[in-house]
């Protein structure tokens, strides 16, 4: 039997580089998904691989509307939900703090922290009317570590390991396991952008330097951090729940 044969996934993010990862995991186990993004023709041609497991929802996870939309679509189109990857996230700038935008700021707070935590308010209840299930939220190594000229991402990905453990507690009675996966830097297009502010016009030179600074000596893949939601979606880890689990190549060990 498949890890997740029969349940119903919902995905945000669903048009980036992990969410996409996650997506032919969560199907090659089983799952039946649901992607969420922005970008309706890479959700499209997405759930057009996945084939009939996959379906798609057009959705602003930082607005109220969007969340419930997301949430319907999955119930309408597959009959409940049983897991949430709470995986919607963007990068902001790469600037000091007295160098920020506050927009970008309140922009970088609405998706990464107001979306998860909408997220978990609208589908909550419908993982419990399935008698319980699973939510894995994407933080980062941003998540425990600080880091430069990045600090509403900082912020954002600290505040959603707090927002898990509360929730955790809140729906252990629901038979629902809240965790994180914390990625280290991954072969994506948020850290091509990053990069690039980091070093403009040497973004090779960046990945290079930041590579060298994880002990495995490489970048993450999609499909790293994919199998780590996977087991933690799955009921393997039926007994895993408030914890914050690293996929960082051993940043976190130093």
């Amino acid at each position: 039997m498949s890890r997740l044969q029969d349940k119903v996934a919902i995905i945000t993010g669903g048009a980036g580089g992990i969410g996409i990862a996650a997506a032919n995991k969560f199907v090659a186990e089983g799952a039946k998904v649901l992607l969420v993004d922005l970008d309706q023709a890479v959700l499209a041609d997405a759930a057009r691989e996945l084939g009939h497991a996959a379906a798609w929802c057009v959705a602003d996870v930082s607005k109220p509307e969007g969340s419930q939309s997301y949430v319907q679509a999955a119930t309408e189109a597959f009959g409940g939900v049983d897991i949430l990857v709470a995986n919607a996230g963007i990068e902001g700038q790469v600037k000091p703090i007295v160098d920020q935008d506050v927009e970008m700021f309140d922009k970088v707070i609405a998706v990464n922290v107001r979306g998860v935590w909408l997220g978990l308010k609208y589908a909550i209840p419908e993982i419990a009317k399935r008698g319980g299930g699973a939510i894995v939220i994407t933080s980062s190594v941003a998540g425990i570590h600080g880091s430069p000229g990045v600090s509403p991402y900082v912020t954002s990905k600290h505040a959603v390991v707090g927002m898990m453990r509360s929730a955790a507690l809140e729906c252990a009675p629901l038979n629902i396991r809240v965790n994180t996966v914390n990625p280290s830097p991954v072969e994506t297009r948020m850290m091509r952008s990053l990069e690039e502010g980091m070093m403009p016009g040497a973004a090779a030179s960046a990945h290079d330097s930041i590579a060298h600074r994880i002990p495995l000596g490489r970048y993450g893949e999609p499909g790293d951090v994919a199998n780590l939601m996977c087991f933690l979606a799955s009921n393997e880890a039926e007994f895993l729940t408030g914890g914050v689990y690293m996929v960082d190549g051993g940043i976190s060990a130093a």
